[in-house]
């Protein structure tokens, strides 16, 4: 319990989100305040029918939790797991003689604030509290100039919030009906799934277009040059240019007549032409190079540059900058600016000369203005806290914080230092061929001659193959008429390339660039998608299911408006406009409901369900066959004239071709008849099931009664024995004699003390059992071969909890060190199926992960998710400590 302060000034009770920023600022705060957390929303509208008040449950708008018959009032319940905290803040309440509620000050946060004060009714003063760092200066800055709640940015965000619900609960059960139950919409989610599915379709319509041309390893013959060689492409013959990747169109052929392209033949042939041939430097053309400074960081940038440097998903970014925030490390991480204050300008240059030297930085310091259309309300970039930065070193921080942190104040330094200046040099080669042809060579180079900030910063790309701003490429000192030999001459073939699949940085970034939801909420619209199913992780790629489809076809066609993307990012201006004063939320939300001015509504759209036919939603022909992919309740199958095969789940849409397809038919088809059962006469099977392959046996069908009535209910009717092959067995090998042992599982193996034992096959694996007695067994063949008195054994041994049970079996695969634990990654086989672990952290293989290329990154990306799911800390209360007495002097 906290002491009493006693402090006649009466006391102020600060309410913030979280406990670790309360605890943060609660140090920063002297004698007479206490800090505590809401634990974020303390209310919101209701999620289950049991969470509407008695009152409303007859309301027709009551399952939608908002009022769309009278002003679009939304119904607000408190969370049913906050209801002690809002109790304990009340008793707080009591306590106090002002209220400061200093949760965040971007929208969401506003809002926090007005249900706080919604809820608990004070009585008493009540103060905002804004900060953009938690820092002991700005904190009591905050207590020092409070402000007045912002009820247009309430409004703005509950707007937000009303759409989002409307969209939600209206648009979900028309998935469900149609597509598959349980499925969700949301408003920005389901145009994100759109985006994913889209680029999947540019792929599947992609035909790759095949070229050649020439590469040259040219020789100066000055033993002085350094480098003395270097490689060129050949880039013309004759004066028309040779045809490259850009030159082709989606469907593979050339997008004009005015190149010439080069087959595998034609290359050779005109390289065997080349053979012996003098050439000579054409022309030599100089450039500056000049390199700006990146701008620090905002949200959206902070999560592309985390996920290509650090293998951070977008989401476990986000909690990793809110920690570093909360605990004072950073500014606030949700911003759409890129501008820094007087202050930290001055901590980013001071600390460039420190390590790097006055040379290092301009005279005058950069500013940087956000090129973001419509830039939520004014916060600084994300950069380190405080008057002065801390070095990386100084802060004490550890894994991943350290890496995040590190990431950031690199960049805010870099910002404020000099550009990086050089020279690139093309220069172009030419010579005849035995034919007469004149022949024309290009290469580039790139130096640097003074690297200014790329000494302390360089972006990453999301294309590996892309050069670095810091890489250099050294050509030798050439001149215009230089005579040159071909050391080399290769003809190199080529293939144009889909478009690659979004990755979280590249979707985060096109997000920002449609002006698509709030750079806020990008993490989670991510995550959600992911988490439902619409898109799975093939290493870094981001691959739609065939679910995902569906759900897109159906909104396309019947939602048009609701997945435009033009639509959808002015719905972000309106919200920007009622934020700023300048549209009211009632009539926007009553356009977008019911319609205007001809548009039709959300309400309308929704209404007639009739026309939208549910299997044609769901149905993709496959190019050239008469084969159809399906999308069913339990997943995508082919559908070929009614026979079926299911999809395998890990299967990306573009990988789903015709040969493809016709392989998938030509395996077993699960249904294989093994033989005859000769204890029963009853046919055993072997089939692959929604959860596996299994083996079972047909029963005879039950002679219909004379009077046609049925006489056995379902729950008493005799079903048949079944059983999962073991993880040794596949459905084309498995034996008559294998399937009738499986059948015999649940095995008795005898008894000890009168107490049946019993072998079986469990969720955790194979084990024996004795009444609530349990032991693990080595493995599944164990079921089968077990004997009483090993039983006895294996009883005699004291229980052994988790993996330790059995001898530890090697790993499947060593990937290398994991860049946050520093500790080595295996792959190896669980209960559950392969899992990488560096020793501390498992995490399991998901769909489109396979044990055979799966790669260091995407492990280290796994285990990053894996933590971020480790249980949050105890939440407590906290006074603010009154500082510490100094001793008394000694006399």
């Amino acid at each position: 319990m906290p002491a009493n302060n006693g402090n006649a000034g009466g006391t102020r009770l600060v309410i913030v989100e979280s406990p670790a920023k309360a605890k943060t600022i609660a140090g920063y705060l002297g004698r007479g305040y206490i800090v505590e957390s809401s634990i974020g929303h303390i209310r919101d509208l209701p999620e289950k029918a049991e969470d509407i008040p008695e009152k409303y449950k007859s309301e027709a708008w009551a399952r939608l939790g908002v009022n769309v018959d009278h002003e679009f009032e939304p119904l607000y319940v408190v969370n049913p797991d906050k209801k002690s905290q809002v109790s304990k803040l009340k008793q707080l309440l009591k306590e106090a003689d002002e209220l400061y509620l200093a949760t965040d000050e971007d929208r969401e946060g506003e809002a926090i604030a007005w249900h706080l004060r919604e809820v608990l009714k004070p009585k008493i003063p009540v103060h905002r509290m804004v900060f953009h760092e938690i820092t002991p200066h700005a904190i009591r800055d905050a207590v020092s100039n409070p402000r007045d709640l912002n009820l247009r940015l309430v409004d703005a965000q509950e707007t937000r919030r009303i759409l989002d619900r409307l969209y939600g609960y209206e648009v979900s059960p028309v998935l469900w009906k149609k597509v598959k139950p349980r499925l969700s919409a949301g408003r920005v989610q389901s145009v994100a799934t759109r985006l994913v599915v889209e680029r999947e379709r540019e792929r599947l319509a992609f035909t790759a277009a095949n070229y050649w041309d020439l590469q040259a390893l040219f020789d100066t013959g000055r033993d002085a040059d350094d480098p003395r060689t270097f490689t060129a492409t050949l880039t013309g013959v004759d004066g028309r240019r040779v045809a490259q990747g850009r030159d082709f169109a989606s469907t593979g052929r050339l997008k004009g007549s005015d190149v010439l392209h080069l087959d595998e033949a034609a290359a050779s042939a005109l390289a065997a032409r080349l053979h012996g041939a003098s050439y000579a430097v054409r022309s030599v053309e100089r450039r500056p190079y000049t390199r700006k400074p990146y701008a620090p960081f905002r949200t959206t940038t902070l999560q592309q540059e985390a996920s290509r440097k650090l293998g951070f998903s977008a989401k476990y970014t986000m909690q990793v900058a809110q920690r570093l925030y909360e605990n004072g490390f950073i500014t606030y991480m949700r911003t759409d600016s890129i501008t820094l204050s007087e202050t930290a300008v001055a901590a980013a240059r001071g600390q460039a000369i420190k390590l790097y030297g006055s040379a290092y930085v301009p005279d005058k310091p950069r500013v940087y203005t956000s090129k973001v259309k419509n830039a939520q309300e004014a916060h600084e970039a994300i950069r380190p806290s405080g008057e002065e930065f801390r070095t990386p070193g100084e802060t004490g921080l550890s894994g991943d914080s350290f890496r995040l942190y590190e990431l950031i104040w690199q960049r805010t330094v870099a910002s404020q230092m000099k550009d990086a200046v050089g020279e690139s040099v093309s220069v172009k080669v030419e010579g005849a061929s035995s034919a007469g042809e004149r022949a024309e060579f290009t290469a580039t180079g790139r130096t640097i001659t003074f690297y200014g900030f790329l000494k302390a910063y360089v972006e990453g790309a999301d294309d590996p193959s892309t050069d670095r701003d810091d890489s250099e490429k050294r050509l030798p000192a050439l001149s215009e008429g230089d005579r040159l030999t071909a050391a080399e001459l290769t003809a190199l073939g080529h293939s144009t390339k889909p478009p690659a699949r979004y990755t979280e940085a590249s979707l985060v970034k096109e997000l920002e660039d449609r002006e698509i939801g709030r750079p806020s909420t990008y993490a989670s619209i991510i995550g959600t998608i992911l988490d439902r199913g619409y898109v799975f992780k093939k290493g870094t790629a981001l691959v739609p299911s065939f679910l995902a489809f569906a759900v897109v076809n159906l909104l396309e066609q019947h939602f048009g408006n609701l997945v435009d993307y033009d639509f959808t990012a002015d719905m972000e201006k309106v919200l920007d406009d009622i934020a700023n004063d300048r549209a009211e939320r009632v009539p926007e939300l009553r356009r977008f409901y019911y319609g205007d001015d001809g548009d039709e509504g959300l309400k309308e759209m929704v209404t007639d369900l009739g026309e939208i036919d549910a299997r044609e939603i769901s149905s993709f022909p496959i190019k050239g066959t008469d084969i159809v992919i399906r999308v069913g309740r339990y997943g995508p199958y082919l559908d070929r004239d009614g026979a079926r095969v299911n999809v395998p789940e890990d299967m990306a849409p573009d990988e789903l071709t015709a040969e493809k397809a016709e392989e998938l038919f030509s395996r077993p088809s699960g249904d294989r008849e093994l033989g005859v059962d000769p204890a029963t006469g009853r046919t055993i099977v072997a089939k692959d099931g929604r959860f596996g392959p299994y083996v079972t046996e047909i029963l005879p069908e039950e002679p219909a009664p004379a009077d046609g009535k049925r006489r056995t209910k379902k729950a008493d009717a005799v079903k048949p024995r079944t059983s999962s092959l073991f993880k040794t067995m596949t459905l084309d090998t498995v034996t008559l004699d294998q399937a009738l042992k499986l059948l015999q599982l649940p095995r008795v193996v005898g008894a000890i003390d009168g107490e049946e034992v019993t072998a079986q096959n469990g969720r955790f694996g194979p084990y024996i059992k004795k009444g609530t007695d349990s032991r693990s067994l080595a493995s599944e063949d164990d079921l089968l071969t077990v004997t009483i008195e090993q039983a006895k054994e294996l009883f005699a041994q004291p229980k052994t909890r988790g993996r330790g049970r059995a001898a530890a079996a090697p790993p499947l695969r060593e990937l290398g060190e994991d860049p946050n634990s520093k500790k080595p990654v295996v792959v190896k086989e669980g209960r559950f199926g392969p899992y990488v672990t560096d020793g501390e952290t498992n995490a399991s293989l998901r769909k489109g992960d396979t044990v055979e290329d799966i790669t260091l990154e995407r492990a280290a990306e796994l285990l990053v998710e894996r933590r971020e799911r480790a249980p949050a800390p105890k939440r407590t209360t906290t006074r603010a400590k009154a500082p510490a007495k100094k001793p008394a002097a000694k006399s």
